[in-house]
């Protein structure tokens, strides 16, 4: 035991472990709350409270949907995250390419391969875009091209 201790591995398998607990630990934080939401709204039933009143105190209990989500958010979010990946991507390129000329030193260039990762996220974020536009546009409505993300026209 004392060897693991010591081991090159303990800090990832640490970190592992953390992250698996926090995951396991938010999960049961969840059904716990409701639960208890539950028990809460049947002692409520059980003493005669109506159902107004519990709603009104407790909520409706529809807090556990997923809010419905706009779907011009959706779009402006995709555009945006793949504006900033392709340029983080073109920019790490750059930045390796001028760092190969000043060094002059060739192995620099693998470098630039980082660059690709971010380049090639960021076109399937346009990718995303341009498909969400397409049924946007299935549904009749349409995204303005002057002013792109902003407004729908019917």
């Amino acid at each position: 035991m004392g060897n693991f201790v010591f081991s090159p591995f303990i800090v990832p398998v640490a970190g592992c472990v953390v992250g698996i607990v926090a995951i396991i630990c938010g999960i049961w934080l969840e059904g716990h709350k409701r639960r208890i939401k539950s028990e809460e709204r049947i002692a409520m039933i059980s003493r005669g409270v109506p159902l107004a009143e519990i709603e009104k105190m407790l909520g409706v209990g529809d807090e556990e949907k997923p809010p419905v989500k706009d779907p011009l958010r959706s779009l402006g979010n995709a555009r945006r995250a793949g504006i900033v990946l392709v340029s983080v991507g073109v920019g790490l390129i750059l930045f390796f390419l001028v760092l190969t000329e000043i060094l002059h030193v060739r192995e620099v260039l693998s470098g630039a391969a980082a660059g690709l990762i971010p380049l090639a996220i960021g076109v399937g974020f346009f990718i995303d875009y341009n498909l969400q536009k397409r049924e946007l546009s299935r549904f009749g409505l349409e995204v303005g091209a002057e002013s792109p993300g902003s407004t729908l026209h019917r």
